[in-house]
């Protein structure tokens, strides 16, 4: 990958040298050099450099003080590489996570480690980058989440479209009553069992609530609470009460409250 970069330095002769030793490297792309931190303040949130080398020592901003200021401005910061004369500065550099500094003169072997760094950085963000979008893709194709289809990208698991019931078979005595997945408008814990409540009736299932929700569509049934899972097809509205709290209205007009940790994501379902 090019790696856009921007030289800032007040001295000419350092900016010129930089430059020439960096037009060594195919994989840096030099878009634009600055004088001093005023334009640096200028340039890097238009030009949108991947890497800055920043000078700390200049007038009017020194390199810190730009960091400062853009970070007051909320806008994403580039990788930095420090330049610098004084070694007292290194530990200032790496308490404001500079990825690297190299001190003037700058030694070819040290410029050569801080682009390896720089490049290595790049190309595992990058990567990361694309397996949360494989994630993504994936968990909107089969249903997962994203976050533990990335857990089994990295352990080489399998990931493949994932099937859910269309029936709970619900054991009452010597009965076995199937009951169709559409039919369920919401399930409730009541202590080791779960209550099955459908159009029709409600069933007692002896299984846990992690077990149920496993075998259920999460883009039908979405949990509200530690131990309420709804149909979503069911739900009526949203209301919201003076306390704070949410509750959903179903259409046959019963009401559950919706716990404050799944309050997100539920409004997420109903407005999609």
């Amino acid at each position: 990958m090019q790696i856009k970069t921007l030289i800032v330095d007040d001295e000419p002769l350092a900016r010129k040298g930089l430059a020439i030793r960096l037009a060594e490297y195919s994989n840096i792309e030099i878009i634009g050099e600055c004088k001093n931190g005023l334009e640096a303040l200028d340039n890097i949130p238009t030009l949108n450099p991947d890497l800055v080398f920043l000078d700390i020592q200049m007038p009017g901003l020194n390199g810190f003080q730009v960091l400062s200021k853009l970070r007051e401005q909320a806008h994403s910061l580039p990788l930095i590489v420090f330049v610098t004369a004084f070694d007292s500065y290194a530990i200032k550099a790496f308490e404001i996570h500079a990825i690297d500094y190299i001190l003037k003169p700058v030694e070819d072997e040290r410029l050569k480690a801080a682009i390896n760094k720089v490049s290595h950085y790049l190309a595992a963000k990058e990567q990361n980058g694309n397996h949360a979008k494989l994630a993504q893709l994936v968990a909107d194709f089969t249903g997962s989440d994203s976050t533990d289809i990335l857990h089994k990208l990295a352990s080489g698991e399998t990931i493949g479209p994932r099937t859910f019931a269309n029936v709970l078979a619900i054991k009452d005595g010597a009965e076995i009553t199937r009951v169709p997945i559409q039919d369920v408008q919401w399930i409730d814990a009541a202590g080791d069992y779960m209550c099955v409540h459908t159009t029709a009736r409600t069933h007692i299932m002896r299984r846990t609530m992690k077990e149920l929700e496993n075998n259920l569509d999460p883009k039908v049934f979405v949990r509200v609470h530690r131990s309420v899972i709804v149909n979503i097809q069911y739900v009526e509205k949203l209301v919201s009460h003076i306390s704070g709290e949410y509750h959903l209205i179903l259409s046959n007009k019963e009401e559950l409250k919706v716990s404050r940790s799944y309050r997100d994501r539920v409004k997420q379902m109903i407005k999609s």
